[in-house]
């Protein structure tokens, strides 16, 4: 989701706040079924329909925190489907390997992926009345980061934020820069706090840098260099799941936006695996480069010409916005830049009230999404934008566990019927 400015495993629960052990395949489950916990006590999940690339499967075994989860232990499908894109880096720019990855997963569904030289990856879906206008659905693959602006005579890295990205969101923290030979692991640095009290001032990007414990020439020979990106390192990244276990939050470095990402994979999963279709011809794409313009998006609306656009994006939660970090998905009814379309909308809460779920709705002066960026573009007629309410948005953000399948119960039903 863009900031507005230039558009920003496991068994059931053991116990609240439990630390386990895990083996991969607990944490990254493919085909079974798990006791999980909601509302009303124990549910069962479904499974993770749709194998996992043995790529993805890798990145989960060597992620730190595959062997060392904190927390509940629950199985979701949804939180399983983005786990398995949560430890590639996307910064903007530089999304391909999870663009491999999703198209990977839409190939193991009998499905056709397409993909353009920029790196957005699609699939078309024929419709049961395929004399209606198209419909593309999108969720952006980039995630915030930062950027190298310069390489130090001492081999540390001088940085700025790539998206809506600030310091004290991070705090000192590993990182991963990546070079165009091989990645250089790092620490976002800020120096000694033990300094006289009127020294101690707000920091911004000047004040930081990337302590690389190499020479400048180890770090150039690795490919680092200005304009190199670097991003939170899968050490730090999540998730967790957290708090009550019949109504557990979960937490992630970040879920923007490979949730939305996670949950039309798991939409399409879904469609394949019941045999039904969507009611018009429909296109779902995960597109590049949303958190610095939505170049990809606007792109991609531009040659397919959908009549609407729909971005399956997150749903921030500033102190005015009347939105509850609850079971309830949102619905942006406008953002910075542009009004959404109100029929759109009023069939969106139709078709949650259809399916028991009541959609949250929100008008926003700091954030923009692909739908609405497109549409102020000019390449399509209508726009909407639809998924979780986020705390913490752009860091460590923060969702109630229920919502993922809510909003995947919504949004199945409006493609299905509308």
């Amino acid at each position: 989701m863009g900031s507005g400015h230039g558009a920003c495993t496991g068994e059931a629960a053991q116990g609240r706040g439990c630390i386990c052990k895990a083996a991969p395949s607990e944490v990254l489950p493919t085909h079974r079924s798990s006791p999980g916990f909601g509302k009303q006590g124990r549910y069962t999940i479904l499974p993770l329909a749709g194998p996992m690339s043995r790529k993805s499967q890798l990145h989960a075994e060597t992620n730190p925190m595959s062997d060392h989860q904190i927390g509940l232990t629950v199985s979701n499908r949804i939180l399983d489907r983005f786990k398995s894109l949560l430890y590639l880096p996307s910064p903007s720019s530089r999304e391909q390997a999870i663009a491999a990855e999703i198209e990977s997963q839409v190939a193991a569904m009998d499905l056709t992926p397409q993909r353009d030289a920029g790196g957005n990856v699609w699939v078309e879906l024929e419709g049961e009345e395929p004399s209606l206008p198209r419909w593309l659905y999108a969720a952006h693959m980039d995630e915030i980061g930062l950027v190298v602006t310069k390489v130090r005579d001492d081999g540390n890295l001088e940085v700025a934020r790539n998206g809506g990205l600030y310091p004290w969101k991070l705090g000192e923290t590993p990182v991963e820069v990546l070079g165009d030979g091989e990645a250089v692991l790092g620490v976002l640095s800020m120096g000694s706090l033990h300094i006289p009290q009127e020294k101690r001032n707000p920091v911004d990007w000047d004040a930081t840098w990337i302590e690389t414990g190499l020479t400048k020439e180890q770090v150039l020979a690795r490919g680092v260099r200005p304009g190199s990106s670097a991003v939170p390192h899968a050490a730090v990244r999540g998730p967790i799941v957290f708090g009550d276990p019949d109504d557990p939050m979960a937490g992630s470095w970040t879920f923007d936006d490979r949730l939305g990402c996670a949950i039309l994979l798991e939409l399409l999963q879904d469609l394949v695996g019941s045999g039904a279709k969507p009611r018009r011809n429909t296109a779902i794409a995960f597109v590049h480069n949303e958190e610095i313009g939505g170049f990809g998006a606007k792109n991609l609306a531009r040659k397919l010409q959908p009549e609407t656009f729909i971005a399956i994006d997150g749903a921030p939660v500033p102190p005015d916005a009347p939105l509850v970090v609850n079971d309830q998905p949102v619905a942006w009814s406008k953002d910075t830049i542009a009004h959404f379309d109100h029929a759109l909308m009023k069939e969106l809460l139709a078709a949650g009230r259809e399916v028991g779920v009541e959609v949250q709705t929100v008008v926003y002066s700091s954030a923009a999404s692909d739908a609405s960026m497109s549409f102020a573009a000019g390449w399509v007629d209508r726009a909407l934008t639809f998924g979780c309410a986020r705390g913490n948005s752009h860091g460590y953000e923060l969702l109630k566990l229920a919502v993922l399948e809510n909003s995947l119960k919504v949004l199945a039903r409006f493609v299905a019927t509308r």
